[in-house]
């Protein structure tokens, strides 16, 4: 079955996951962290990213990002991906692929689920059992958006700059959205909508998708087409 096309919008966020291959590592020390990082920070700015969240685990990547044209995130992943393979095997005397393949991906609706994917990018860690709370793992964006740490490789949504009126104020609310972690359901539906390359949205804005792209967006009901249905049945009333 072929996979499914991304859906890449100019200026609507996007969450997207880059794995490594097999699920093998792709970080093997802090000097990969950090040359990914630059590399991100230089390659956002080429193709015209705005990011506003990270996460960098072991053996896979969450970006929360805005991409200015339709393809900025292709463009950017694939020359990010390139550098970072080439310093990776130079570095670490290896040869081969570092990625599973195409990263994966859903555009995010603003006002429902951005600072949700904030929440659920940087509590990675958490949900790993690598750390008891996100600031405590060096290689999320929580540190910054949370404490003002080093903010040179983010820019911020204006859904973030709304939590306050100071940089104090936008901290202190910022770290009141990790008091408690992410509901399952919360979870789940942000996986399946990235891994599949569904819009994270409610039903009118994925209406408002659909009918821009002219194609389905949203998670398809399981089983047969209800016209299928009904004509198997000969009882339009009996459908589900």
């Amino acid at each position: 079955m072929p996979r499914r096309a991304r859906i890449l919008i100019p200026g609507v966020p996007l969450h997207l996951i880059q794995r490594g291959n097999n699920r093998s590592a792709c970080f093997f020390g802090d000097h990969d962290y950090r040359f990914f990082l630059e590399q991100l920070g230089e390659q956002a700015t080429a193709h015209g990213c705005a990011v506003h969240a990270y996460c960098l685990m072991t053996n896979h990547v969450h970006l929360l990002l805005t991409p200015e044209r339709a393809d900025s995130a292709s463009k950017m992943m694939k020359a990010l991906g390139q550098r970072y393979v080439q310093y990776v095997n130079r570095s670490h005397q290896r040869s081969g692929t570092l990625w599973e393949g195409r990263f994966r991906s859903c555009p995010v609706q603003d006002e429902t689920y951005l600072l949700v994917c904030h929440r659920y990018i940087e509590l990675n860690p958490v949900r790993a059992g690598m750390v008891d709370h996100p600031g405590e793992y060096r290689w999320s964006s929580y540190r910054a958006n949370a404490q003002g740490e080093d903010r040179a490789l983010l820019i911020p949504h204006a859904l973030y700059d709304a939590l306050g009126n100071n940089e104090f104020a936008r901290h202190e609310a910022y770290r009141e959205l990790f008091r408690h972690a992410l509901e399952p359901g919360l979870v789940d539906e942000i996986r399946v909508a990235t891994n599949g390359n569904f819009a994270l949205a409610h039903p009118r804005f994925l209406a408002e998708i659909e009918q821009t792209l002219g194609r389905r967006v949203g998670r398809g009901r399981p089983g047969r087409p209800r016209k299928a249905v009904e004509r198997t049945t000969g009882d339009a009333g009996r459908t589900r």
